[in-house]
């Protein structure tokens, strides 16, 4: 997603100078306060960042999962997803083709509406139908046929089999709305957002931008979820500074995405007083990608050739200090099937050996493009990353780059059209399952839009691996699309994150308020 797109630092749209809301406003009351730079902004490429068929980033999600409930959800310290709006979820066939959900009792909308199978069935084809092209929809795919039977039970029978599907139903874009509020074939613009959730939100916008947003304690919410607040006030801030000195200045009791490595880093270092540091599982990555078809990297062996000299370690370490590992393949650490295939094809940075590859190729030097980021989507580190990338590969002398950065409100439609050769992305994942590191960017309609093709990745590796209810079991096959990735170098993997969340004294639950998959999850939160 982020986000889901999505890297550690943050998941946003376009930063504009945003003057946050302290916690003792009226809209707020007492509610707990919790700081983001995330941002969220209406533009005319996007009237509607947080419908749940369109808006596809972490922050996006983050205010969605707690509004737009989904039949199963991930449950407190990871595992297999269980039932949540539905009592009950699983597959009717030995091959993960048909999955039926029985919904619970008494289930309504904050509005008191009754939530019918007809509504879930309603909510997921319109995201197949909307089809946006930067938005959701792949991960739902899949489905064949939505089929509604008596007045509790929703079955989907899937194309081909998926043993991820129950993480899928999980995902905000399969999230439970209203036919009166969201249009069948159309977006919902703007920023309001309704469903059966645990809160209802009420968004402050200024500009066509939120500046914050108010989650209030539904009482028609049933689900498994334990809500242990009233109200929750979510900050936004233009930058990690900004939202740092607020929670020094007690005027926000928490601030999540996305602190900066040098914030971090002190904390850890020279703790404050009165000042908490949680240190989480993190599982969001860093990348270059290419447009394979741009003359200047269609030649796999420039994009080979980048991975040989790029030294990872020098970028976590130098940049982001004690809050980056280098990483050497889609799949990160701590992830089911996770090999190092990068470092396996080429090991440590060699321009000998890069020099070898555009040679043997025919190619040219030096290569000259440029290496593109965006300026407010990942945190204040990447422009010092980026030009750290950009000294290594002009280093080496095979390489002529420059580096430009974009907002992300330009940034995201500009690559997508394939005007970028060469561009810098993150990922939070939809799912902590290997799938959501491969099939994403290797997949048909993948996240990127990238016109990079592997047929055995697309019509053999991805279904198989799909096909195993074990995940582990699938390990090989992983192995085998990471190697591809390796190999043909559509996107390079370049450090893994850690996440941090810093809040102050007095309040509970912060080491569940923010999972693995960068979720955020604000029922965990109470006063002490």
């Amino acid at each position: 997603m982020n986000r889901k797109t999505l890297v550690l630092p943050a998941v946003i749209g376009l930063l504009a100078p945003v003057l946050a809301a302290c916690g003792g406003s009226d809209d707020g009351g007492d509610a707990i306060v919790v700081g983001t730079t995330d941002q969220f902004v209406a533009s005319k490429d996007n009237t509607a960042p947080l419908d749940p068929a369109i808006g596809y980033e972490a922050g996006v999600w983050n205010v969605l999962r707690q509004t737009v409930q989904t039949l199963t959800h991930i449950p407190r310290g990871g595992g297999e997803p269980v039932p949540e709006a539905a009592q009950s979820c699983e597959f009717t066939d030995t091959a993960n083709e048909s999955y039926r959900c029985t919904l619970r009792d008494g289930l309504t909308f904050s509005d008191g509406t009754p939530v019918t199978p007809e509504d879930v069935k309603y909510s997921i084809q319109r995201v197949l139908d909307i089809k946006d092209e930067s938005g959701p929809v792949g991960l739902l795919a899949n489905i064949d046929t939505i089929e509604t039977k008596g007045a509790n039970q929703v079955v989907f029978h899937l194309r081909t089999s998926d043993a991820t599907f129950p993480y899928k139903l999980a995902t905000p874009p399969a999230g439970i709305v209203q036919k009166d509020k969201y249009p069948a074939k159309a977006a919902r613009d703007g920023f309001q957002v309704d469903g059966s959730g645990p809160y209802t939100m009420k968004p402050e916008v200024k500009d066509d931008q939120v500046v914050k947003v108010v989650f209030t304690k539904n009482p028609k919410y049933k689900g498994d979820l334990k809500v242990l607040n009233d109200k929750v006030e979510l900050d936004l801030f233009p930058d990690a500074a900004a939202m740092g000195t607020a929670l020094e200045d007690n005027e926000i009791d928490m601030m999540t995405r996305t602190m900066s490595p040098e914030q971090s880093q002190q904390m850890l270092e020279k703790p404050k007083e009165g000042i908490e540091l949680t240190e989480m599982p993190g599982l969001a990555i860093s990348y270059l990608a290419f447009n394979t078809e741009d003359p200047v990297v269609k030649d796999k062996a420039v994009r080979q050739a980048m991975a040989q000299v790029i030294d990872r370690g020098s970028i976590a370490t130098g940049v982001y200090g004690s809050t980056a590992e280098p990483l050497y393949s889609l799949i990160p650490s701590g992830v089911t099937g996770h090999t190092n295939s990068f470092f396996n094809k080429y090991g440590e940075p060699s321009v000998t050996g890069a020099a070898e590859t555009l040679e043997k190729a025919g190619i040219d030097t030096p290569v000259k493009f440029t290496l593109n980021y965006t300026t407010d989507h990942y945190g204040p580190a990447t422009a010092s990353e980026f030009e750290l990338l950009a000294k290594q590969l002009n280093s080496s002398k095979l390489f002529d780059v420059d580096v430009a950065g974009t907002p992300w409100s330009k940034y995201r439609p500009a690559q997508k059209k394939g005007d970028y050769a060469v561009y810098g992305m993150g990922w939070f994942p939809d799912f902590p399952d290997p799938d959501n590191y491969t099939a994403p960017f290797l997949d048909k309609n993948n996240f990127l839009n990238s016109p990079y093709e592997s047929a055995l990745a697309q019509d053999t590796l991805i279904p198989q691996s799909r096909r195993v209810a074990d995940r582990s079991a699938a390990s090989g096959t992983f192995t085998k699309l990471q190697d591809i990735v390796a190999n043909d170098v559509p996107v390079l993997p370049v450090w893994q994150g850690k996440q941090y969340v810093a809040s102050r004294d007095g309040l509970n639950g912060v080491e569940w308020a923010v999972n693995a998959s960068a979720d955020l999850q604000l029922w965990e939160l109470a006063r002490a």
